[in-house]
Formats: structure tokens, C-alpha cells, sequence
């Protein structure tokens, strides 16, 4: 199964949370309110998961990369 990869766009943040909320051992939010991504846990999640995630982005600050690096997210 091909794996996607995950990466914040920190420019387009704002901070909402719901990365946060949904995937909590994935993304945090730092000390500038900027979404954090746990690129070792990120590794290891569910696919699935880590689709809803960046759909839940109001900002879509959250981009998905295929095996390729090519943006998959938002599109």
C-alpha cells in the first residue's frame, strides 16, 4: 500500500486546533498557535486518518504528499 506523507503549511494556519482535537498524538499546536506535526507517529497512522485530519483544516494547512512528494492535498 502506497504511504502518504504529512506536512503543515505554517504560513496558512491559523491555528484552529481541530488537527489537534482529531489526531492529538499526531499534530499539537506550539507556542505561535501553528499546528506541529509528530512525523514519527504521522508514519505509523492510519491513512484514513490522516485524510480526515487535513479535510477538518479550515485553512487547509495541511497538505498530503503520495510516495512520489508530489501534493496529493489540498489540491
Amino acid at each position: 500500500m502506497p504511504k502518504i506523507t504529512v506536512a503543515v503549511n505554517r504560513e496558512a494556519c491559523i491555528g484552529a486546533g481541530e488537527c489537534a482535537m482529531l489526531a492529538p498524538h499526531i499534530f499539537h499546536l506550539d507556542e505561535e498557535n501553528k499546528a506541529v506535526v509528530n512525523e514519527a507517529a504521522a508514519a505509523e497512522a492510519d491513512e484514513a486518518l490522516l485524510w480526515d485530519v487535513a479535510d477538518s483544516c479550515p485553512a487547509l494547512a495541511i497538505i498530503l504528499y503520495d510516495e512520489h512528494g508530489d501534493q496529493i492535498y489540498p489540491q
